[in-house]
């Protein structure tokens, strides 16, 4: 790399936000929350115990022992097994139909979370309007959730 060339170097954050404007269908959702970056990711890498806690449609999450890939069933019967790539403040997941991701930085006394979920089908788009509701509702799950563990 040349030494004068500019450097774009995004948190995790902010590079959720570029996946999601960049993936068709793909809806994000985030907000600031009244705990430490620790506590907010503590919660958010436990896949096994806490994802299906607070995202209504996962009944059961079983990963490796490295975290690089996951088997989730859901309610809907949704059985995929998911390629997984964890890294402090970032998490994304895609399996053949379904992309997710969850990211963090810390933001003044809080930490500000985001994830983001998409179906990986070509009318995508045409069910994101429908999905996104649900996405403001697993979003105060999770904050409920990091609440507890305090």
């Amino acid at each position: 790399m040349h030494p004068d060339w500019p450097v774009a170097d995004f948190d995790p954050v902010r590079r959720l936000r570029v996946l999601a404007a960049t993936v068709p269908g793909a809806s994000i959702h985030e907000a600031v929350l009244a705990a430490p970056f620790e506590r907010v990711w503590e919660v958010a890498t436990d896949l096994e115990g806490a994802l299906p806690r607070w995202l209504p449609d996962i009944r059961t999450v079983r990963a490796n022992a490295d975290a690089t890939e996951a088997l989730i069933v859901g309610h809907s019967r949704l059985r995929a097994r998911f390629d997984v790539r964890l890294e402090p403040g970032w998490c994304l997941m895609q399996s053949r139909f379904v992309l997710g991701g969850m990211a963090a930085r810390p933001d003044g006394e809080g930490t500000r979370f985001a994830f983001l979920g998409t179906l990986r089908l070509p009318a995508a788009g045409l069910l994101a309007p429908a999905l996104r509701p649900l996405g403001g509702r697993a979003l105060r799950r999770f904050e409920a959730l990091v609440g507890e563990r305090r």
